[in-house]
């Protein structure tokens, strides 16, 4: 079934279609929803209301631009608003102390798992502007107004961010980085 037509049939809540289009998205959109949230039940949890969501609002959708795009930028913000629940995460620190150049600690690409593995070891804050920056490609004044701190404090978590990740790096690939 075409993705226009699962769609349509969506709007009219056919059960069928809400069926196909969970199982054709899950997991992708669970991916996404793993990407923020650490804990695997949590992140099945938000997915699953996500989708209530995505069902619930898909007259809202008007075959502009991408449905896929669509349902991430609901899984997305669904994440989000459960990751402001615990807005105390964020931390702040003054941009101008910090070294802002970005150390180069290995040439080959990480696999996905690797990188979702190492992602779960950052806290909560540095994870979340690391994925809307780096993998959503936003801008730091979206990232501050979404999340509701200010573009300082984004920029400042994407840079710690990007040295735990180093260093995190550094330590589980130290034999091949010396050999």
């Amino acid at each position: 079934m075409a993705e226009i037509d699962i769609i349509k049939a969506c709007k009219r809540q056919e059960r069928k279609a809400q069926n196909l289009l969970f199982h054709r998205y899950a997991p992708l959109m669970l991916s996404i929803c793993k990407r923020y949230l650490k804990q695997t039940e949590v992140a099945e949890d938000i997915m699953v209301h996500a989708f209530y969501k995505i069902f619930s609002k898909i007259d809202s959708y008007h075959n502009k631009g991408s449905f896929e795009g669509w349902m991430k930028r609901i899984v997305i913000n669904e994440c989000l608003m459960e990751l402001r629940k615990k807005k105390s995460q964020y931390l702040t620190v003054a941009i101008e102390d910090m070294n802002t150049e970005p150390e180069v600690v290995w040439q080959d690409k990480l696999e996905y798992e690797e990188l979702l593995s190492l992602l779960n070891h950052l806290p909560d804050g540095y994870r979340t502007v690391f994925n809307l920056y780096v993998i959503e490609g936003f801008k730091h004044r979206e990232i501050a107004e979404q999340l509701g701190v200010s573009i300082n404090t984004s920029k400042s978590q994407l840079i710690l961010a990007r040295r735990k990740l180093q260093a995190l790096v550094k330590k589980k690939y130290a034999s091949k980085l010396s050999a």
